[in-house]
């Protein structure tokens, strides 16, 4: 048994197909079939079951393979560890992050980060929650930075702040009248939201008590990915819509006398740093997660401090 051997059971289940794991392996696809088959010869147990396309692992094998992620994340946390002590942190990052978040904190720590780490490759995709997760598990993200919890045993997740969420809403509207909201005093059907997929959707929904069938009788709707356009339609067409904090900060002083605050307790969003389980840069993760929370506004995070109401 050795540890190529290991790689080659996990890329099998990760792609389900021999063929594909074998090129992302870098390997022939008959020196990893044959590889595997001595494994499974070496231990006395069949790993995948052949005959069901795509590949599937039988139940012992989802064991032998859980135990080889293991194994082979203990030996790169090792190498990682060994390297760290006399070397900079290089490589490839590839981090993925929701829409909702990416063009108003990516600016506020990317730079400096990447300063720091001159001889890091560093690539970004925005993607939606869902899109996180799954590219998380199979290996394509390294990172993921989005709302939390996501109550997956498969990922492991890094909190760093928590985000307030404010209405913006034009005057005029029933909830312009109040200094502190409750939900209840936002007008339902006057309520613009981002389109389905998104987590900031799901979120406002639940903080409204929203369902779809109350969304169905509106007169006007429509569908958008960008907290801009929701902006952009309170202010030129009424309504109300919910932000998170760091959608805020760039406001004009005009479009500021939109905001209202939520009475306690405040509805936030917890903001954090997801990672495979068997993501072993340590070292990458913590410097990330430092920079990003040195370069956080002051007035973002503070909601621990209060009353709050994570949704």
């Amino acid at each position: 048994m050795n540890l190529h051997q290991l790689e080659y059971i996990i890329a099998v289940d990760t792609y389900r197909h021999f063929v594909r794991a074998a090129e992302k392996t870098f390997v022939t696809q008959p020196t990893l079939s044959m590889m595997i088959q001595k494994l499974e010869e070496e231990l006395g147990i069949l790993i995948f079951d052949r005959s069901k396309q795509p590949v599937v692992p039988t139940v012992e094998g989802k064991e032998v393979i859980h135990r080889a992620k293991q194994i082979i994340a203990d030996v790169n946390r090792l190498k990682e560890f060994a390297y760290s002590l006399q070397h900079e942190i290089t490589g490839e990052l590839r981090l993925a992050v929701i829409p909702t978040l990416a063009p108003y904190l990516l600016p506020l720590f990317l730079k400096s980060f990447a300063a720091q780490h001159p001889q890091l490759k560093i690539t970004i995709r925005e993607l939606a929650t869902d899109s996180i997760i799954h590219s998380l598990k199979s290996g394509e993200t390294d990172i993921g930075l989005l709302a939390t919890p996501l109550n997956d045993l498969k990922l492991e997740e890094h909190p760093v702040f928590d985000e307030e969420f404010f209405a913006y809403t034009a005057q005029g509207e029933r909830a312009a009248k109040k200094k502190y909201l409750l939900p209840k005093d936002i007008d339902l059907s006057r309520l613009w939201l981002l389109e389905e997929g998104h987590c900031l959707r799901n979120q406002v929904l639940d903080l409204c008590e929203l369902k779809r069938k109350d969304l169905e009788n509106d007169q006007l709707q429509y569908q958008t990915g960008s907290i801009e356009t929701l902006k952009n339609l309170v202010d030129h067409h009424q309504g109300t819509t919910i932000l998170p904090h760091l959608a805020t900060l760039g406001l004009s002083k005009k479009q500021k006398e939109n905001l209202r605050e939520f009475a306690d307790p405040k509805p936030v969003r917890q903001i954090s740093l997801v990672v495979n389980k068997n993501f072993h840069r340590t070292r990458l993760l913590q410097s990330l997660k430092k920079e990003i929370e040195k370069q956080l506004p002051d007035v973002i995070g503070k909601t621990k401090k209060k009353k709050v109401m994570a949704i």
